[in-house]
């Protein structure tokens, strides 16, 4: 486990739309590891690592839930929009980071009226009760650069709890997949396969950038490093932090290949590695936009089960970060001649 990196990833802003920071430390980590790489139009960064066999795609999105500047009042109230899927709840009292237009960096926190006046609140507030308080004006916001359309990132520092076994912080969704795909670049050598490796944008709200990315690749097969739901109060639970990585057999818009699947599982069974199979009715990953790409691409999901997924205290297992790794690197060293039905 390297720590550092893991915790600077999670550190790092980049909300759907905004991708800079977070790429630009990828890029940087990554650059002296890979044969050739590029931003493409979207945003996307794209890390070629030559290889004489099928093209693969290896994608994780970098980025992270978020909000937007939707209106502000006099008073220097910033309301808010979403980018992604977020509980109003899990905002209150949330910090947050404001990039200006001047590049400057603006702190604030969401409130709610009934905090902001120390009243009793008496009924669950929506996504329209919600404001950023700098603590200033609109007119020394807009001195400052900051107005409509801005995005907003939250803050929380990653830490370790239960005694080292657990990560905790914001972006875990999909941070921990770009942390496996670097640990990848870094480890393989020689590829047998002609690797692409994909950090793709905007995916918590149109999967643009897996669509994008697919159709300039055109891989013969694909995983996407994912995070899944903890479904601990399931009967029976699924998704349980600690029992293995998830590996998706399908969900709300997506059925995964199953020859890679069954790939997976030879690996899992070989190497006494744990995986959990996931089937759900709930959300979706890049691999709906990259399996429908073209002529079609055969696809699977595998990563960690999350527990307060789109909040900035989620939770994942140490141990199945490490076993996504090691079942993917397998996959990769040994890749199946060919996939499709």
């Amino acid at each position: 486990m390297d720590k550092d990196l893991l915790f600077r990833l999670l550190d790092a802003q980049g909300v759907s739309g905004n991708e800079t920071e977070i790429r630009s430390l990828i890029l940087t980590e990554i650059k002296d590891h890979v044969d050739d790489m590029h931003v493409d139009k979207t945003g996307n960064l794209i890390a070629h690592k030559k290889g004489r066999g099928q093209k693969v795609m290896i994608a994780a999105h970098m980025d992270q839930v978020g909000v937007i500047a939707k209106k502000i009042s006099e008073e220097g109230r910033i309301y808010i929009s979403t980018l992604g899927g977020i509980d109003p709840l899990t905002l209150i009292g949330q910090r947050v980071r404001i990039i200006s237009s001047k590049g400057k960096a603006i702190y604030g926190v969401i409130t709610t009226e009934q905090l902001h006046e120390g009243k009793d609140t008496e009924k669950l507030p929506v996504m329209a009760d919600l404001y950023v308080d700098c603590g200033i004006t609109e007119k020394e916001l807009d001195g400052l650069g900051i107005g409509i359309g801005v995005d907003i990132a939250l803050m929380q520092s990653a830490v370790m709890i239960g005694g080292g076994f657990a990560v905790s912080g914001k972006a875990l969704d999909d941070r921990i997949g770009c942390y496996i795909l670097v640990r990848l670049i870094k480890s393989i050598r020689k590829p047998k396969s002609d690797l692409y490796f994909v950090f793709t944008v905007q995916e918590e709200v149109n999967f643009h950038g897996a669509q994008t990315s697919t159709f300039q690749i055109e891989p013969d097969w694909a995983i996407v490093v994912d995070v899944n739901n903890a479904r601990d109060f399931n009967v029976p639970p699924t998704g349980l932090l600690g029992k293995g990585t998830t590996v998706t057999i399908k969900d709300s818009d997506f059925i995964a290949n199953k020859c890679l699947n069954d790939c997976i599982k030879e690996i899992s069974e070989k190497k006494k590695i744990p995986v959990q199979w996931h089937v759900g009715d709930y959300h979706t990953s890049d691999a709906m936009k990259i399996s429908a790409s073209k002529s079609g691409v055969p696809s699977t999901v595998i990563g960690p089960a999350i527990r307060n997924i789109h909040t900035t205290i989620e939770v994942a297992s140490i141990a199945d970060i490490e076993n996504t790794v090691l079942i993917i690197e397998e996959l990769l060293r040994n890749p199946p001649e060919k996939c499709f039905v």
